[in-house]
């Protein structure tokens, strides 16, 4: 275990003086979090043209926990279960064509994969989502290619920021460690 920063041991400090509980500390670490990713998300994807982040914010947020082994956790699990979904709605849109049949038969067997081959159980449904996403982009379009194109900028957009949103969990960790009581009275 490091020693915190003096960072941390100012908003420990605030959090006695003021009688804050380490959930409200936590709060504010997460408000700092998001803020900060949401700030990198939207300037990066807007200098990309990118008209419309809210997967990527989306994902951030979902990925984004001011506590670093949590914030791994939700990373992986978000990240494998994006592929899946993924994966399986950009071959469904290369073989099954534009049926109504499609979405349903897709988020069906999406969540087969996900919950009886990957067994991630954290954000599984994520996998679902992201296949419907890529398919309806797909549908709507009318076309398989714009379909695969617009799937893929969308899958681009959620790995984007889950990667901004663990980057800037890990990177808080480092400049402002939120401690647990336990862990805060063994090191007093």
């Amino acid at each position: 275990m490091s020693a915190p920063s003096p960072l941390s041991r100012k908003a420990e400090a605030l959090l006695e003086r003021h009688g804050l509980s380490y959930d409200h500390l936590v709060g504010i670490r997460f408000a700092v979090n998001v803020f900060i990713a949401t700030t990198i998300v939207w300037f990066t994807l807007k200098l990309l043209n990118v008209s419309n982040p809210i997967w990527a914010i989306a994902s951030m947020v979902a990925a984004s926990d001011p506590v670093l082994v949590e914030a791994r956790r939700l990373f992986r699990s978000r990240l494998i279960n994006v592929l899946v979904g993924c994966a399986v709605g950009l071959g469904l849109l290369l073989v099954g064509g534009h049926s109504d049949w499609t979405i349903p038969f897709a988020l069906a067997l999406t969540v087969l994969i996900s919950s009886y081959v990957i067994r991630i159980k954290t954000m599984w449904r994520q996998a679902p989502i992201t296949a419907a996403i890529v398919i309806a982009a797909g549908i709507s379009h009318g076309s398989k290619v714009a379909g695969l194109e617009s799937g893929l900028r969308k899958m681009a957009q959620v790995v984007f920021g889950c990667i901004v949103g663990l980057l800037v969990s890990w990177l808080m960790s480092k400049v402002w460690l939120v401690r647990p009581p336990a862990e805060r009275a063994v090191g007093a």
